[in-house]
């Protein structure tokens, strides 16, 4: 292909573009505006729109199902104290032989935040006393603590395993509490 040849097949996309730019909305079909209507001797009817329910559909009800779920779970995590003691008997396995369990759970806030820290030290295989110093003495969240641990696993799903994992155990603590 000829340099003329190549700059008139260039010269005419450019035209055809630019035409469709100066015409595209002359051609596009749009609804008259009021004033148009009027002008027409053409009275204008005013309509109000009424927004229509929006529909409930499977997944919106299997999100609501799933929030009172965690709502209820939440209302029973909370009564856990971190001192039960049939949540150290339900912690012992998950951390190391020989652990002072008392000493583990001392300055956790919520029993949750101390089994989750415990399933995630388990889960990532890092030391617990780390990830509990880096949660409580240097104030970082579990996530940002499992990251500066070990950075080559998904910290984010790692703690969202533990804090899972926490619940189930707290569930059932609390079954035991309770009854």
């Amino acid at each position: 292909m000829t340099a003329g040849k190549m700059s008139a097949l260039i010269l005419g996309f450019v035209g055809a573009f630019g035409l469709g730019v100066w015409t595209g909305p002359h051609i596009v079909d749009r609804a008259p505006d009021a004033s148009t209507i009027a002008g027409s001797g053409v009275p204008a009817i005013e309509t109000t729109a009424t927004p229509e329910p929006a529909p409930v559909t499977a997944a919106r009800a299997r999100a609501t199902e799933r929030a009172a779920e965690r709502a209820a779970v939440d209302e029973v995590v909370a009564k856990v104290p971190v001192s039960a003691p049939a949540l150290h008997e339900r912690l012992r396995p998950v951390l190391n032989r020989g652990a002072n369990i008392d000493l583990a759970a001392d300055g956790f806030k919520s029993a949750e935040e101390f089994a989750t820290v415990a399933h995630a030290a388990r889960n990532v295989e890092v030391p617990f006393l780390l990830l509990k110093h880096r949660v409580l003495d240097e104030g970082k969240s579990l996530t940002e603590a499992i990251r500066e641990s070990k950075p080559t696993v998904n910290a984010a799903a790692e703690a969202e395993l533990a804090r899972a994992q926490a619940r189930a155990d707290l569930a059932t603590v609390a079954g035991t509490v309770a009854g």
